[in-house]
């Protein structure tokens, strides 16, 4: 689920908008408006690598913005985020997935090998989905450092093709 070239599953969210207040965020909330939705998965607010990939997308929003709106989702409450948010300045929504369903459908939770041992938690992920719905692209695993100038890279790239 949840391929390339397969349609998004949609999903309604608590979390923070872009403004920084609290509200409920759908998927189609962001569709049919131009522009793809960069929509990330992360373990958790103000641990190291969340905070730099969180700061990455903040710092390249204006590269980002006029091409993707950007989603980041965590098992993290609102009031988690909207401290994390405040805290790095951060310029997107943040949502709150806090029993884990919308991680596991785009399959950004499960086991993972963590320092040699094998754990279950959130698998750093990201999607591009397309203004219609369609997943274009998806990275599952990915390191947080370097991983936004990737996502930046594809967007530039597929734009030129289109």
């Amino acid at each position: 689920m949840n391929k390339e070239g397969e349609m998004a599953k949609e999903f309604c969210l608590p979390g923070i908008d872009a403004e920084g207040r609290e509200a409920t965020l759908c998927l189609k909330d962001f569709l049919h408006q131009a522009r793809d939705i960069v929509l990330y998965f992360y373990p958790k607010d103000e641990t190291p690598g969340c905070t730099t990939e969180a700061c990455d997308f903040r710092d390249n929003f204006s590269r980002l913005s006029g091409r993707a709106f950007v989603l980041g989702v965590s098992p993290d409450s609102a009031a988690s985020h909207l401290k994390f948010r405040k805290h790095h300045s951060l310029n997107f929504p943040l949502l709150s997935d806090r029993d884990k369903k919308v991680l596991k459908d785009y399959e950004a939770y499960g086991y993972k090998n963590l320092y040699g041992v094998l754990t279950r938690g959130v698998i750093r992920s990201t999607y591009v989905i397309d203004p219609e719905g369609k997943v274009k692209k998806r990275w599952l695993g990915v390191k947080a450092k370097g991983h936004v100038d990737k996502v930046l890279e594809y967007l530039l790239e597929e734009g030129k093709g289109s």
